[in-house]
């Protein structure tokens, strides 16, 4: 990458901090009673949910710029059971690590 692509990167790098800062500074600004209402609070906690699952589901199916069914599939199915038992947090990680070594010992690549 030449001089001018490194300067191309950075910029978009610091633009992207730029908005991060200012949307996070637009919430300190915000009157209280907008956020107080129920929908709000509801909407953001919603949001949270699906930011984080899309972005479980996109590490566990992408490699590359490719779909792939491998043993991550087997350890976050297995630990999304465990998960549904109302297991402890530390039993759903070593579920879902065990399910994954299981996976790649049987042949299920990674």
């Amino acid at each position: 990458m030449n001089a001018l692509g490194n300067l191309e990167v950075w910029l978009w790098i610091a633009v992207a901090c730029v908005i991060a800062y200012a949307t996070k500074l637009a919430g300190y600004l915000l009157p209280r009673r907008w956020l107080a209402r129920p929908w709000v609070m509801r909407a953001s906690q919603i949001l949270t949910v699906g930011l984080l699952t899309s972005l479980v589901v996109t590490n566990t199916v992408v490699s590359g710029t490719h779909l792939t069914l491998d043993a991550r599939l087997l350890a976050v199915g297995a630990a999304a059971v465990a998960l549904v038992l109302r297991a402890p947090y530390l039993v759903v990680v070593i579920v879902g690590a065990a399910a994954a070594a299981l996976g790649r010992w049987a042949g299920i690549a990674a």
